[in-house]
């Protein structure tokens, strides 16, 4: 059985940062947070934290971490946790929709306690963190359930190609064979995303053949309308820009649809179901059915 005294000392240097730190939160001394966290090993007989600066914890610690958050959200379920107490929530999630609707779902006025602890990745590969036990909740682009998990289907988040008039018209007169676009400057999240590279497959144009690589939704956006290169956006987030004209479609009335899936896992405590219910709600209100 696990001693949730040692699981805590881990979780406070996991989350402080630093040993420290983490002895000030536990009210002990270093060398106590130090001896836990190496009895913790001892008796699991894996290490769950690297010894670096600052200190990281392995897979197997990320694990462990997240067992003891949820085991804290079971407590507090049943009545035995101070419903005013800090409950962390480990969450991965795609950087358009934090950048669009998800930040309305995230409010939970029942649960003042809520600490979230997001991490961003691309909707193609979030769940990765959740096959690994990372965190309690994925939304992302998968419809494949992890083992001990469940699966609920949100909408479709719609993309429209846009760039400048500007852009698609130097780079239209440009080309001199084959498809324009490929030969374009394309605008790509990071080395995950291959929403680009599918959409120009899918407009028979091959692929793209120079991109810059840009990890901010909010940064996309300026980039595209600086006239950089192309790319494609959600329609939430640039309606007053094709409204206005500033960013026009690079094909015209060529959307793609990307489907979003909520994962959680079979023991849900009442706070990751309100959660739940709340991404569903709004989800329901401005994704694509």
């Amino acid at each position: 059985m696990l001693d949730y005294r040692l699981l805590a000392a881990l979780a406070a240097v996991i989350e402080e940062g630093s040993f420290e730190r983490a002895a000030q939160r536990l009210c002990i001394t270093q060398s106590a947070v130090s001896q836990r966290i190496k009895q913790l090993e001892s008796r699991l007989g894996q290490a769950a934290l690297l010894r670096s600066s600052p200190p990281q914890p392995t897979t197997f610690g990320r694990q462990l971490h997240n067992h003891l958050r949820q085991v804290e959200q079971m407590e507090q379920q049943l009545g035995l946790g101070d419903p005013l107490e800090a409950v962390p929530i480990r969450l991965t999630v795609n950087a358009d929709s934090l950048a669009t609707w998800l930040p309305a779902a995230l409010s939970l006025p029942d649960y003042p306690g809520v600490r979230y602890h997001l991490s961003v990745e691309d909707q193609a590969v979030g769940l990765r963190r959740m096959k690994n036990g990372e965190v309690m909740a994925c939304l992302c682009a998968s419809a494949d359930a992890v083992n001990g998990g469940r699966v609920e289907f949100l909408g479709l988040l719609r993309y429209r190609a846009v760039a400048t008039s500007a852009f698609v018209a130097h780079h239209q007169a440009l080309a001199s064979k084959g498809h324009w676009l490929s030969r374009a400057p394309c605008l790509v999240f990071n080395q995950d995303d291959r929403l680009q590279h599918d959409y120009l497959a899918s407009q028979g144009a091959g692929s793209p053949q120079h991109c810059h690589y840009c990890p901010s939704s909010e940064g996309f956006v300026q980039c595209v309308e600086q006239g950089m290169a192309f790319g494609l956006i959600p329609e939430l987030q640039i309606r007053q820009q094709l409204a206005s004209g500033s960013l026009i479609e690079v094909l015209p009335d060529t959307p793609v649809d990307v489907p979003l899936y909520w994962h959680y896992w079979r023991a849900e405590s009442a706070v990751l179901k309100t959660l739940r219910l709340s991404v569903r709600e709004a989800a329901q209100q401005v994704l694509q059915r």
